[in-house]
């Protein structure tokens, strides 16, 4: 589909770094686009916005990186300076309900060095129908239910957010039910099935019914569920959650079958009418992945990896329903905590070699950035060389040190170097990881003639 509109916000901010003859600039500059746009589609022009000439941008060196971490997701052109999509963004797989989905990559200039952060702000678009969790909902009603009784429904679910996730409920016409939407917190939309005319179990045992969510999309998307009602020959109290809203800690790489929390709901009725069940209401496949509830204990467990790194905090919605489909609801909030299960991650990303054995100390031969998926301290790095060679790590901008000679060169005596450069994060226990460069030097002609033998003397 085709896209015309991007905003963009322009440079925010730039700072100068200073270190021996190395020079790094600093700026931001942001972007605001639709998801699912086509690959090769123009984002903005990052050199017009950034002040930079796009005629040198290939001669600096000029690339879209990363933090390490994430997929590139967009491209530079070398000749025009446009910023262009490089991968199928899709805002609903990357970011899920959050209000704000933001994709971080980076421009890194050479020569000098320069790091830009580019801020991604993608936009949704409403590309997801609602959907209900099963095709039937299934309901046993006894015949002597007075009017205004109600029934909560299951919630439909939408991958999209903002107006193009389920805005109301439609109910088929019928004789015996009308229907109430109504407002959780945090703004989801739900139903309840109203009896507004009794039950005569002898007119109608069995009761069809067509329910449908529908987006506030333009387009506009729905889904629908049937509701199958069987009349029975009279329940009267809803089971009730010991608490409103249960939270849990959860350490990442946690074992297989780790028990989260079990929740607990009671049911004050007798027999069938007394029988609770739960169930996740509204969780995205990705979550039903990794966490497990027990329909008859509530006991929730992990089932799959949960990975720091990925998601540090996950929201899901249990409901507890007795025999006859009277329901509840309570919140789970799982916070996962950061171990340190990260070594740090060396990239190489310029090399001069050979240089020649007369540059002058300072001069910068290399550029290496240092990444660490972690959080807070895990992801602290500390990087450095063997002693006694010629060269240091200078730290420039973030993540980014510069390799730099220290002294004089000369060929006749070393003329390569096998440097190791270690990265070593500040997590308990920490971990290390290390990558060696090899650095050749050439020749320079600082070397006159010199005879082997003493000089010849002419005879008397």
């Amino acid at each position: 589909m085709g896209h015309n509109r991007i905003s963009v916000t322009g440079l925010v901010c730039s700072v100068v770094f200073f270190l021996l003859p190395l020079h790094s600039a600093y700026g931001d500059v942001s972007y605001s686009f639709p998801e699912e746009m086509k690959r090769g589609s123009v984002i903005g022009n990052i050199a017009k916005d950034l002040g930079l000439e796009a005629r040198i941008l290939s001669a600096r060196k000029a690339r879209i990186d990363t933090d390490g971490n994430h997929e590139r997701y967009c491209d530079i052109n070398l000749n025009t300076g446009d910023l262009t999509i490089a991968e199928r963004i899709d805002r609903d797989g990357l970011c899920g309900k959050k209000t704000s989905c933001v994709l971080n990559q980076e421009l890194v200039v050479e020569d000098p060095l320069e790091l830009h952060r580019i801020s991604l702000h993608v936009q949704d678009i409403n590309d997801n129908s609602p959907l209900f969790k099963k095709d039937i909902i299934k309901m046993e009603i006894r015949e002597s239910a007075v009017k205004g009784v109600r029934f909560s429904l299951d919630e439909a679910h939408d991958a999209d957010i903002g107006q193009n996730t389920v805005q109301s409920y439609t109910l088929q016409r019928n004789e015996h039910f009308i229907l109430n939407v109504k407002t959780k917190s945090g703004g989801r939309k739900y139903s309840e099935l109203v009896l507004d005319r009794e039950l005569d179990r002898e007119r109608h045992h069995e009761i069809k019914l067509l329910l449908t969510a529908v987006d506030g999309g333009s387009p506009q998307r729905s889904g629908t569920v049937v509701i199958h009602v069987t009349v029975l020959d009279a329940n009267d109290n809803a089971p009730v959650f010991s608490q409103a809203i249960y939270k849990a800690s959860l350490p990442e790489n946690s074992p297989l079958d780790t028990v989260v929390v079990t929740v607990s709901a009671t049911d004050a009725d007798e027999g069938l009418n007394g029988e609770v069940t739960y169930e996740f209401d509204d969780v995205s496949d990705e979550n039903s992945n990794l966490f497990s509830l027990d329909h008859e204990t509530g006991k929730i467990t992990v089932v799959g990896p949960v990975d720091y790194e990925k998601e540090s905090s996950y929201e899901m919605q249990i409901s507890a329903k007795d025999g006859l489909g009277l329901a509840s609801y309570s919140t789970l909030i799982i916070e996962i905590t950061d171990v340190n299960d990260n070594a740090p991650v060396i990239y190489l990303k310029s090399l001069t070699s050979p240089i020649p054995e007369n540059a002058s100390p300072g001069t910068e031969v290399g550029i290496i950035n240092v990444q660490d998926r972690d959080s807070e301290n895990n992801r602290q790095v500390r990087c450095y060389i063997q002693q006694n060679l010629p060269f240091k790590l200078v730290q420039s901008i973030k993540n980014y040190y510069s390799l730099v000679t220290t002294g004089e060169l000369d060929r006749e005596l070393v003329s390569d170097y096998n440097i190791t450069i270690t990265a070593t994060d500040e997590g308990s226990p920490p971990l290390s990881s290390s990558k060696s460069v090899q650095l050749s030097v050439a020749d320079v002609n600082d070397n006159p003639p010199v005879f082997e033998d003493s000089p010849i003397k002419p005879r008397d």
